[in-house]
C-alpha cells in the first residue's frame, strides 16, 4: 500500500470541503450521540447529533463534548445554559438516518424531533428530553464550559445524573455491551459504522502477560 505525506502548508491550501472531510476522518472512529435539550421559556425541544462526546472521569462521573463557535445561534448551547440539563443518547443502527437528519440547520422554532422519526421522551422526571428510540441514554447536568481560544469552540462538561441501560447490555463487572445495544460509531462527518468487539483484556500490569476477559 503506497502512502502520502501531507504537510501543514498543503493542508491549508486544500479545497475547503476536502480538508474538512480529511481532518474529521483522521482521528478514526468517534462516538455517535444525540443530545437532547429543551427551551426553558417556550418548552420547544431540540435534538442534535454530536461525534465529540467523551469521558472525563468517573469520580465524579463527567462527560464532555465540543460545540462549534457561538457566532450563530446554537440551540443546544442556549438551552443547556438556561436549564442546566441535557441528555446524551447513543445512536443505534436502526436510527442512523434520522440521527443524521438532526444535523440540518432548522430554525430555532422548529424541533428536530418533529422533523425526524425520533420521539421526545421525558423519563423519571428529568428536565431534558431523551430519545425514545435510543437504547442507551444518559441524563446530564451542566457543570462547566471551557472556551477554546484557538478556534472559538467550547468544551462543555457535565456530570451524569442518571443512566438508562437495558439489563442485557450491563454485564456483571459494569461493562456495557455496546454490540448488544447496536451502538454505532461515526467517521468523518457522514459515515456510520456498526463495530464488532474483537476482545476485552484485564488491567495491564508491568512485566505480566496480558490476559483476555472471557464474557
Amino acid at each position: 500500500m503506497s502512502t502520502r505525506v501531507i504537510q501543514r502548508e498543503e493542508l491549508s491550501e486544500m479545497e475547503h470541503l476536502f480538508r474538512i472531510n480529511l481532518v474529521n476522518s483522521i482521528t478514526g472512529y468517534k462516538s455517535a450521540n444525540l443530545i437532547g435539550t429543551i427551551d426553558e421559556a417556550s418548552q420547544q425541544t431540540n435534538l442534535a447529533v454530536f461525534s465529540s462526546v467523551t469521558h472525563f472521569g468517573s469520580a465524579p462521573p463527567l462527560l464532555g463534548f465540543v460545540l462549534r463557535p457561538t457566532t450563530v445561534f446554537r440551540g443546544t448551547y442556549n438551552n443547556i445554559k438556561k436549564t442546566g440539563y441535557y441528555t446524551i443518547n447513543h445512536v443505534n443502527a436502526s436510527i442512523i438516518e434520522a440521527a443524521h437528519h438532526t444535523s440540518a440547520k432548522y430554525p430555532a422554532e422548529v424541533s428536530e424531533f418533529d422533523q425526524t422519526n425520533l420521539t421526545a421522551a421525558f423519563e423519571n422526571g428529568f428536565l431534558a428530553p431523551y430519545v425514545k428510540e435510543a437504547t442507551i441514554k444518559i441524563g446530564v447536568e451542566f457543570k462547566q464550559e471551557i472556551p477554546i481560544a484557538l478556534n472559538g469552540t467550547i468544551l462543555i462538561l457535565g456530570q451524569i445524573k442518571e443512566l438508562i441501560v437495558p439489563d442485557e447490555c450491563l454485564l456483571n463487572d459494569g461493562f456495557l455491551d455496546l454490540n448488544a445495544a447496536e451502538t454505532v460509531t461515526v467517521s468523518g462527518l457522514d459515515a456510520y459504522h456498526l463495530p464488532k468487539r474483537l476482545a476485552r483484556f484485564e488491567y495491564a500490569r508491568p512485566n505480566q502477560p496480558i490476559k483476555k476477559i472471557l464474557d
